[in-house]
């Protein structure tokens, strides 16, 4: 008798947004604690760690941003403004530095995004469809960028909250501090990550139907926003790269050389939409929802189209193949696919297909991220390092690894020092020029991030993951 009685009083909650986001905030704490060598993206997380821990331990000036391998330079480089970086250090001041405070983080900022784009959506659409947007855009790459830590759906979470603000202070009976708000969440979203900004076009809609003063005010505070942008990423960024001789971020190409790299791989390209975005679900409800959206003349969904889809051409042009060479590229775009794709869940006349699909979306997203939440014996081996290092010089040692580009192994030996291929280790001249430039040990990785070789120099420690090599037998 009890279980009718409990299914009737669950019901409610299984409908409330609330509940989802909670529940799948829960899941996604799952070996949150995780170092960051998941078999996808460890590269890019280590650089946000690498850029939070010389906070902690270095200068705190968000300005100044410093990576580990920059060679025998200061490391200190243009990139996205820091702040998840910087979030992560003032965690670290009070309950002292780790890593995974970044996945911490990122899952809280993305959750609350999530909630905010729900109450956006409920604005304009109806809960049903805002519902279904929200759980959609919760199962989408989003589910596992939201627990890496990556700027991508962070930042997108912070301009969705400011749009939400922006809304209320335009067309609802609010103040300036409203507004301040809608500026703060938004500018520093942008500065986050810029490709967040393909979602503030929305804006101007809502704009033309609010009264003139407000209309004034959040066209001086968008200006404002453009301008800080601009400078930071067109002269700040540029600076750093050349006052510090040390370029790593990829910034962008020209137009015709991005669009030439796409029309060459257009596979892969489309790859980016139909498996990574919304998977292969959700992407036939998208196509489906556009074309509903014309069908049915849904004026509200057309033009959200035609404002974001402008600046996402922009992004993938600029982008070029390091588009289609990763995934998280398309992360700011994904709350425009997830409204359409809910738009043909709420068109189809039975809701028995509704939860199915929705069940299938589920079990493919949780089965295709499986593997984010685990880490690989031979990946785990590389936290290693730090301590082998310790063992036979100091922290101050430079050093360098056969990791080729990726920087991965340079965060977990918590050193400085230059990341290389094993062709340049083995020349000659190429090994003097190291040990001229104070570079103490090399570090030859056998398995993950490396492959192994020989050289020519006195062994300091080996074991069946990495070799390390004494750059002279004196060690001095």
């Amino acid at each position: 008798m009890n279980i009718p009685y409990i299914r009737v009083q669950l019901k409610p909650y299984f409908k409330a947004i609330r509940f989802w986001l909670v529940f799948f905030f829960l899941l996604r704490c799952y070996h949150i604690t995780n170092p960051p060598l998941e078999g996808s993206n460890n590269w890019r997380q280590t650089t946000v760690t690498m850029v939070a821990r010389n906070f902690v331990e270095g200068h705190a000036n968000p300005l100044y941003p410093q990576l580990d391998i920059g060679g025998e330079k200061s490391g200190i480089t243009g990139m996205e403004f820091p702040v998840l970086n910087y979030l992560i250090y003032l965690l670290s001041k009070v309950f002292g530095y780790t890593h995974w405070y970044g996945r911490i983080i990122n899952l809280v900022v993305t959750s609350f995004g999530l909630f905010f784009f729900y109450q956006l959506l409920s604005k304009f659409f109806t809960k049903e469809h805002s519902f279904f947007a929200t759980l959609l855009l919760l199962l989408s790459v989003w589910f596992c960028y939201a627990r890496k830590i990556m700027p991508d759906t962070f930042s997108v979470s912070l301009v969705i909250i400011g749009l939400y603000y922006a809304h209320s202070y335009l067309l609802e009976s609010k103040g300036m501090l409203t507004a301040s708000l809608a500026f703060l969440f938004i500018v520093t979203g942008t500065l986050s990550k810029l490709p967040a900004a393909m979602l503030l076009p929305v804006i101007l809609p809502l704009m033309m139907h609010a009264p003139a003063a407000k209309r004034r005010i959040m066209s001086v505070l968008l200006i404002a926003i453009a301008l800080i942008a601009y400078w930071y990423y067109f002269s700040w960024v540029p600076y750093l790269n050349t006052r510090f001789e040390f370029t790593h971020f990829f910034m962008g190409m020209p137009f015709s050389k991005g669009l030439r790299q796409i029309s060459e791989h257009l596979h892969l390209f489309a790859t980016r939409f139909y498996h990574d975005a919304l998977g292969y679900v959700g992407f036939p409800l998208f196509i489906l929802g556009i074309v509903l959206a014309i069908r049915l003349k849904q004026k509200k969904l057309l033009l959200l189209l035609l404002l974001t889809v402008p600046l996402l051409l922009i992004i993938i042009l600029k982008a070029g193949a390091t588009f289609y060479n990763h995934d998280y590229y398309v992360i700011p775009f994904v709350p425009v696919m997830a409204t359409f794709a809910a738009f043909s869940l709420v068109n189809i006349g039975s809701h028995k297909w509704r939860y199915l699909l929705l069940v299938l979306l589920t079990a493919e997203t949780i089965v295709t991220n499986n593997i984010d939440f685990y880490i690989h014996e031979d990946m785990a081996a590389i936290q290693q390092l730090e301590p082998a290092l310790n063992g036979i010089g100091s922290s101050s040692d430079r050093i360098v690894i056969n990791s080729g580009l990726v920087p991965t192994p340079m965060y977990f030996a918590h050193r400085k020092g230059w990341i290389t291929s094993n062709d340049s280790l083995q020349q000659p001249t190429f090994l003097m020029r190291l040990k001229k430039e104070q570079c103490k040990f090399v570090v030859i990785l056998k398995k993950r991030f490396g492959s192994p070789i020989e050289l020519p120099l006195p062994s300091a420690f080996q074991n069946e993951d990495f070799t390390i090599y004494r750059m002279d037998e004196e060690g001095n």
